[in-house]
């Protein structure tokens, strides 16, 4: 057991060196949480053969202002970008597959979210004088670069329950 004074002396080492530590940790992997559940937001099925439900979801998305590029006969991406703040931009993208026979198909969606902020970047200059050698000098700009800062899949139920029932919605 250690003496009262040894550990005050000793305690705020420890506590700083647990809290390191903890920071240091790299994060637990994805795929542990993943559950691959029988139960999913990620799809809806319909009553309409792959290149009827494609064309639906097609003007679900152009209807919500979606830049829309097919990729394949059955399958297409819509992209849209937000900016909720004057230095943070935001891009959902949404890729819809469609697959089934000529009765009916199944239309699978999955979101991606992408995060970007402004980033300011000075220059500087260079100035030699002989004799005395070389000097760096910042000059400010207002120069600023989009950088990507995170980007994940959406896996939020409502928001792919709202767009199967725009989709449900929709006829020719």
């Amino acid at each position: 057991m250690f003496p009262p004074l040894a550990l005050q002396r000793f305690l705020p080492a420890l506590l700083a060196a647990g809290v390191l530590a903890g920071c240091a940790a790299p994060p637990a992997p994805a795929y542990r949480g993943e559950t691959f559940s029988s139960e999913s937001p990620f799809y809806s099925r319909a009553d309409l053969p792959p290149a009827d439900a494609c064309e639906r979801g097609r003007r679900a998305l152009l209807s919500q202002g979606y830049n829309v590029e097919a990729t394949g006969p059955a399958t297409m991406r819509g992209s849209k970008f937000f900016q909720p703040q004057a230095d943070h931009l935001m891009q959902l993208r949404i890729t819809l597959v469609c697959v089934g026979d000529d009765a009916s198909s199944t239309v699978y969606a999955s979101a991606l979210q992408t995060r970007y902020e402004m980033k300011s970047s000075g220059t500087s200059t260079g100035l030699t004088v002989s004799g005395f050698g070389s000097i760096s000098v910042p000059l400010p700009t207002d120069k600023g670069t989009l950088v990507k800062v995170g980007e994940e899949t959406v896996s939020d139920p409502e928001f792919y329950q709202r767009l199967f029932v725009l989709i449900d919605s929709l006829t020719y």
